[in-house]
């Protein structure tokens, strides 16, 4: 019951809702850049009275039936099917000419309407409130906000009028086309199997190793158990494995104590998992997930020692984020059944699998790495095997552009204040130092050895330099170390002062739209570049993608639909303003000049 569902049953007489995990309850029309237009804004309210009707559309939360009985939005909950019937049938026995309670002599809002002295106060501070985490992005808060206080001032059917004239005008933004047309058309549509090979039947994975029990590891096996796999996880040393493991532990004991489990539920899952230093344990397997550190020789050894013992129809996965797959499968024996399943860190929180078809990946292989990240409740997008695939390659152009910007003596409360106005779910500078400065640098020196070695020009981004200098030379590699380009003193964080030392802030600042443009169109453009270089098959992918796996902005849309909604001819204009500032990297894409100059458009065949 979630979205218009709820809407109908608000316009009952009395909600009986079944204590089932799946039920959930809301209205998350604000997460597709809308409001509810059946009467959710004016209905909630007078149920539950305007504050708690603020953070409940505003944010689109999504109750269980416990939460909602407690609120007051259904009048019981039933455990069977059997019991929802027989309380309903009650109530409708017990009540056989109902009135709603705003149609009642003398009803009032629970807690004051819109002129009473809470809600007022309350009136005074939402705006802030709401833009502080939307930082103005989406309309549609702002409407929701409109219905309810305005709403609040009226009876119920005048009210109901001005709900549907903010519909309209929501339906209408941009943020919210954008956001209806990805997170809805184009996320659906890669649910339904859009980019799996076809005639190929589903197969689900009934025991999966992951090798590795770092982090990423162990949030593996996490997801895979949870989806009631049984998980061999693997690492050389059984107390490394068994850390992999007790992080699944960590999870479900946080579970617990917010009431989302169980004991027995948390013992069922964690005896799914077999912590392990034997590959012997991997007989039986039917997919195997590498996710050790980004080290060529280590992978292959890795897969080397699991083709000794596995199946010889297993599917063999590697979950480097950067190294092309083709030449990891080169120390395979089978490379049709090598395929790289990119997941993101943390896996629990991350909704993303990036699958990357090798030279020689089989489109059964696909299908089955396809098929595995849906079994998992993840979303899958397939993308063809380049350095850097897609999501990594297009995420490094926002953090780099960050650095770029300090190293010409921006203020770095400026470079963030821009990352967070741009709508990204973290700024450059803070989100480098999650990441970490010794993995990019890692990256950028296994690369220019591999280009190095196929005989490939080497091109710097200006970036590097800033990374080089803070990361190695001043050995503040990130947050882990709690010094990068901030201090970390537990949950708190400062800029490091001696940033502006470093990089001495320059006389003449940039407007923040310049900053906000820089950071969002070198994201876009590569976006674009890899589209065209078919390294994304679908704008479904390349859209999804760049919300799910790195935060691209949602109210965009995202990296293609960016484009789409600003106009080719424009972008074009603006990139090469941009370039002509900055460096070629802001050189608009083929592609996009062509759309520029026949009018087209990213979009997908029907």
């Amino acid at each position: 019951a979630l979205g218009g569902g709820l809407e109908i049953a608000l316009a009952c007489h009395a909600r009986f809702a079944l204590e089932d995990p799946a039920l959930k309850l809301g209205l998350p029309e604000v997460k597709l850049g809308l409001l509810p237009g059946g009467g959710g804004t004016q209905r909630l309210p007078r149920m539950l009275g305007i504050q708690k009707s603020f953070e409940l559309l505003t944010q689109g939360t999504e109750l269980r039936a416990a939460e909602a009985k407690s609120l007051g939005l259904v009048n019981d909950t039933a455990a069977s099917r059997e019991e929802l019937l027989q309380k309903s049938r009650a109530w409708c026995r017990a009540n056989p000419h109902p009135v709603q309670p705003w149609d009642k002599q003398g009803f009032r809002i629970p807690g004051g309407d819109s002129k009473s002295p809470a809600i007022a106060q309350l009136l005074s501070i939402a705006p802030s409130m709401a833009n502080a985490k939307s930082h103005g992005n989406y309309p549609a808060i702002n409407y929701i906000m409109s219905c309810l206080f305005e709403g609040g001032l009226l009876d119920f059917d005048n009210a109901s009028q001005v709900e549907s004239r903010y519909f309209v005008a929501c339906v209408m933004s941009q943020e919210s086309k954008n956001m209806i047309g990805t997170l809805w058309h184009q996320l659906n549509a890669i649910k339904k199997g859009r980019s799996r090979p076809a005639g190929i039947a589903p197969r689900k994975v009934a025991k999966v190793a992951v090798l590795g029990a770092g982090m990423m590891g162990a949030g593996i096996a996490y997801a895979s158990a949870k989806a009631g796999i049984d998980v061999v996880l693997l690492d050389t040393t059984i107390e490394n494995a068994d850390k992999g493991k007790a992080y699944s532990q960590g999870l479900l004991d946080k579970a617990i104590s917010r009431g989302k489990s169980t004991p027995a539920k948390r013992d069922a899952l964690l005896a799914k998992i077999t912590p392990t230093t034997s590959y012997d344990d991997l007989k039986g397997c039917d997919l195997v997930i590498e996710a050790v550190f980004e080290d060529r020789e280590i992978k292959a050894a890795c897969t080397q020692k699991s083709e000794a013992v596995i199946a010889a129809d297993a599917v063999y996965a590697s979950n480097t984020s950067t190294l092309p797959i083709t030449g990891l499968a080169k120390a395979s024996s089978r490379p049709a059944n090598f395929i790289g399943l990119h997941f993101f860190s943390p896996v629990d929180k991350m909704p993303l699998v990036e699958i990357i078809v090798g030279a020689q990946t089989s489109q059964e292989t696909l299908a089955r790495g396809f098929d595995y990240v849906l079994q998992i409740g993840k979303t899958p997008i397939v993308v063809n095997d380049s350095r850097g695939f897609y999501t990594s390659r297009v995420f490094a152009t926002y953090l780099m552009e960050g650095l770029a910007m300090l190293g010409e003596g921006v203020h770095p409360r400026s470079i963030e204040v821009a990352g967070t106005k741009a709508g990204m779910p973290m700024p450059p500078l803070a989100l480098q130092d999650e990441v970490s400065l010794s993995l990019p640098l890692h990256i950028i020196e296994q690369t220019n050895k591999d280009l190095a070695a196929e005989g490939k020009p080497v091109t710097e981004h200006p970036g590097e330099a800033v990374l080089r200098t803070v990361g190695a030379t001043h050995g503040r590699v990130g947050k882990k170390i709690g010094k990068g380009f901030y201090d970390y003193n537990g949950k708190d964080k400062t800029l490091w002062p001696e940033l502006t030392k470093l990089y001495p802030t320059a006389a003449e600042q940039p407007a923040q739209q310049e900053l906000i443009d820089r950071l969002m169109f070198t994201q876009a453009n590569e976006a674009a570049r890899c589209y065209e270089e078919k390294v994304v098959r679908s704008v479904a992918d390349c859209n999804i993608g760049s919300i799910f796996g790195w935060g691209f902005a949602p109210f965009q849309g995202g990296a293609l639909q960016f484009i789409n909604a600003i106009g080719a001819a424009r972008f074009v204009e603006r990139s090469r303003e941009l370039a002509a500032r900055y460096g070629e990297r802001f050189t608009p894409a083929a592609i996009v000049v062509k759309q520029a100059a026949d009018g087209g458009r990213f979009e997908d065949a029907a």
